[in-house]
């Protein structure tokens, strides 16, 4: 849903057959697989497990559920993220964590090879990324939103971008947020997808990710910022994003 399509609406949300304009009502609705063509493939890439499920968790649940290849891309394993563990201990546990989180998302999921806390933006990682996009080949790709706080979050933004140009724009590029004001900064949505009918399932797959504390987090920042989200849209629960156009890619 974005802008336009916001203002046209007179009450409560009303069902579309897109998400980021991706066909979902067919396969969701009808349980058949969708035609030759109308299968595509959305990669989230977020720099830390627990990243793309709970900046476009929903997102995840919906195109997964309709018959869509959805990647999970992990660019750390979430090494530094707890407290009194080794970076191998840490990256053990948070990997398993990613692995059945993508189980409930109905996502597979790909690690990339970079160190949480201590992501590179260089010569050597902007070909990694670029590498690992023309291997996809994605239609749609959803990342970090660059202006951010956490540094981690920020280069991974960065190299999505960097690449979405190197490929030549091949697929469209959405941007999520991460506790906006705290970690994303001036963050001005494009576009809303009402998750109501999967909250629960995202809820599932972020609780995945145990080490992280998910209920301080949820009541804390993801709750409001999903409730925030579904008043702009009007509906119970949603999920912003950016659209990044070029004039290669609007016209």
């Amino acid at each position: 849903m974005n802008r336009r399509e916001m203002i046209k609406m007179t009450g409560a949300a009303v069902a579309t057959a897109t998400v980021l304009g991706i066909p979902v009502s067919s396969a969701a609705q009808n349980s058949a697989p969708l035609a030759q063509g109308q299968r595509k493939k959305i990669l989230v890439i977020g720099a830390h497990p627990d990243d793309p499920e709970t900046g476009a968790g929903g997102v995840m649940c919906l195109l997964a559920a309709a018959g869509h290849d959805v990647v999970s891309v992990y660019l750390t394993r979430g090494e530094a993220g707890i407290a009194g563990m080794s970076h191998s201990e840490a990256a053990a546990v948070r990997v398993v964590e990613a692995e059945n989180a993508c189980r409930v998302t109905g996502a597979r999921h790909i690690f990339m090879s970079q160190v949480d806390g201590n992501t590179e933006v260089n010569i050597a990682r902007y070909k990694e990324m670029r590498e690992l996009l023309e291997k996809e080949r994605p239609d749609v790709v959803i990342t970090h939103w660059p202006i951010d706080s956490h540094r981690d979050h920020a280069a991974c933004g960065i190299l999505v971008l960097d690449a979405w140009r190197r490929v030549g724009y091949s697929f469209q590029l959405y941007y999520f947020e991460a506790m906006s004001g705290t970690q994303s900064q001036l963050f001005h949505p494009t576009h809303w997808v009402n998750i109501e009918s999967v909250l629960e399932q995202k809820h599932r797959a972020c609780q995945c990710h145990a080490s992280q504390g998910m209920d301080a987090l949820f009541e804390g920042w993801h709750t409001p910022m999903e409730v925030f989200r579904g008043l702009e849209c009007r509906c119970k629960a949603a999920e912003a994003f950016i659209l990044h156009t070029t004039a290669l890619n609007t016209l």
